[in-house]
């Protein structure tokens, strides 16, 4: 019976999944919160993507060189138990990878109706917020070939929206003097507080930064995964850190923090110190795009998690149901949907709160996965790496332990009333896992 059930449908190459990956990086995060970041450390912001472009960029190679010894969907549930060997833990780390889909699918979507408020005048902006979501849902039942497809048109578009205005910005600032290391004057001139201001916005900019991981999940729909998954996470990181870095470095050099840090539309009212109210027009233009791109990125990734954990019996069978035709898994993606649509309705709209507990759990998900490679290069040296993370110390892969230390300090600068709310439903979580874990004992023979 095993041997008969269709598989996923292999359709996938290099520069699709590196489109998959900047589509997801080059989301709506950095549309809105580059005007609270700048309202963190000022002009010094730039410094602050630096830091988590580098966070990134550990945390990727630590991912490469696991994809290409286990390239599966559901990856970090994948790696945590050929880690650990404890299943309740790999179904910890899973069920928190799924929450932060969930909830990064849900703050995008109605991050969403803000945007489409600039073209269309309504007065239940929920209702189009979840028909997004069931259209885009859709999407990803037809087919991952035309899932992808979509995510190309709407990431190349994206990505020519934010090269607007690091064009603008390097063209009509020049010849003004800017300040790039001001900071806000509460700051004062203590090393310390700037320093600490620095690294508070970068843990915000994670917002902006996270979906890179999710490249893993698409392992079983990759022709040759081992050798491509890695290269399309080095490559998307790469690309993205560029942009980012000149889009904070352009809208600095165009307005400055002040003006940044009193917008809700910051990079909107970059583009009209360029363009006139032109540019307001089009960003909100291109921002629907990025903030589609997203979704539809997140139900993809959301839904091949659950579908992968089912595959390994770690939740009810029914999720590893693929449609004949399609080749996709149905019930997973339909499950994505009305757990996106859920929370879009319990979160009401509160997209910050939502966003701050999505970064909060996907650090905690990277030091997880940072800890594994460490983990493993001892207990499994000999496990066959088209991919490894470079500079070792001995046998210590010294990146992967840079990555642990620094998602481990950035775990500590948020709000004890975030740290409090997350641990509550991490909690729950954890509790849900070893439920789970209990129940798979009894009903699964060994």
């Amino acid at each position: 019976m095993e041997g008969s059930r269709p598989e996923l449908k292999r359709t996938l190459g290099l520069m699709q999944v590196i489109l998959y990956g900047v589509g997801l990086i080059l989301g709506a995060g950095i549309y809105v919160i580059i005007g609270d970041v700048s309202a963190i450390s000022g002009n010094m912001m730039w410094i602050s993507f630096i830091f988590a472009a580098i966070i990134a960029s550990l945390t990727g190679l630590s991912y490469a060189e696991l994809a290409s010894m286990y390239p599966k969907s559901a990856a970090e549930y994948i790696y945590i138990k050929n880690a650990y060997g404890k299943n309740f833990l790999a179904i910890f780390v899973g069920c928190l990878t799924i929450f932060v889909a969930i909830t990064s699918a849900a703050t995008v979507a109605i991050g969403f109706s803000g945007y489409l408020s600039v073209f269309l005048l309504y007065t239940f902006p929920i209702v189009y917020v979840v028909i997004l979501v069931i259209a885009l849902s859709l999407v990803n039942f037809y087919g991952i070939r035309e899932s992808m497809w979509t995510n190309s048109i709407f990431t190349i578009i994206e990505i020519l929206g934010l090269v607007i205005i690091i064009v603008a910005g390097l063209l009509m600032s020049s010849g003004n003097y800017v300040s790039y290391f001001e900071v806000p004057p509460s700051l004062g001139t203590s090393f310390g507080s700037v320093i600490l201001a620095i690294m508070t916005s970068t843990a915000l900019i994670f917002f902006a930064y996270y979906g890179f991981e999710n490249i893993a999940n698409l392992s079983e729909e990759t022709r040759d995964p081992t050798r491509v998954i890695p290269r399309a996470l080095l490559v998307s990181i790469i690309l993205t850190s560029i942009i980012y870095l000149l889009v904070a470095i352009s809208s600095i050099s165009l307005i400055g923090w002040k003006e940044l840090s009193s917008s809700e539309a910051p990079l909107a009212v970059v583009a009209e110190k360029a363009f006139g109210y032109q540019g307001i027009v089009l960003l909100s233009f291109i921002a629907l795009f990025a903030t589609t791109n997203t979704v539809l990125m997140m139900l993809v990734s959301g839904s091949r998690i659950i579908f992968g954990m089912a595959k390994d019996s770690s939740i009810p069978n029914i999720f590893t149901m693929i449609h004949k035709y399609n080749r996709t898994p149905c019930v997973a993606a339909f499950a994505t949907m009305i757990l996106t649509i859920a929370a879009i309705v319990l979160s009401s709209g509160n997209i910050n709160t939502a966003a701050i507990l999505s970064v909060f759990g996907i650090f905690i998900v990277f030091a997880f996965v940072n800890f594994s490679v460490i983990w493993l290069l001892f207990k499994q040296p000999n496990v066959n790496r088209t991919f490894m993370s470079p500079f070792k110390l001995k046998r210590f892969p010294v990146l992967a332990g840079l990555g642990l230390l620094m998602v481990s300090i950035m775990l500590f600068l948020f709000s004890h009333t975030i740290i409090l709310s997350s641990s509550f439903l991490i909690g729950i979580l954890f509790l849900i896992s070893i439920s789970l874990d209990r129940y798979n004992k009894k009903t699964i023979p060994s």
